[in-house]
């Protein structure tokens, strides 16, 4: 009898592109909630928040947020880049569910290329904590969410 063969499992998804060089900087909840609030009384804004989860919006997603999932955002950064250098934005904010592996990693590969293009002006940011770090926050939280699901936080 031939022994059974042994597959190991496909290397995740990330592994196809370089790990970023910069470490990225995380700004907490409470600073975000304050530009959000702030934000919110003018038409223009300097920031945009990125939810990197595939799953689009799954729980809720913070207010304003765009949905890019992280699979898919490594190609695009030369374009991102542009078109957020263009609306004038200054802050971009990665998330994902929590403050571990997409948020961190989308940060820092947009920070790279930030540095390559040699701008002082924007800043690529991770939430500290994530999704699931805001929509545990509290009331004063959950209410800047959109289709926010309390069974999705309270599960996981």
């Amino acid at each position: 009898m031939a022994p059974a063969s042994v597959t190991s499992p496909p290397p995740p998804w990330h592994a196809a592109y370089p790990a970023p060089r910069t470490t990225p900087v995380t700004i907490l909840r409470e600073d975000v909630l304050n530009m959000i609030k702030r934000s919110a009384s003018t038409s223009s804004k300097e920031y945009i928040l990125v939810d990197l989860r595939r799953n689009d919006h799954e729980g809720g997603t913070i207010c304003g947020s765009i949905n890019l999932p992280a699979q898919s955002l490594y190609p695009t950064i030369p374009t991102l880049y542009t078109l957020f250098k263009s609306a004038g934005l200054r802050k971009i904010i990665w998330y994902c569910s929590s403050s571990k592996g997409r948020g961190n990693r989308a940060a820092g590969w947009f920070a790279d290329y930030i540095a390559d293009q040699g701008d002082g002006e924007m800043k690529s940011l991770a939430l500290a904590e994530g999704v699931k770090g805001w929509a545990m926050a509290g009331d004063e939280y959950v209410q800047w969410m959109l289709e926010y699901d309390a069974k999705v936080w309270l599960q996981s």
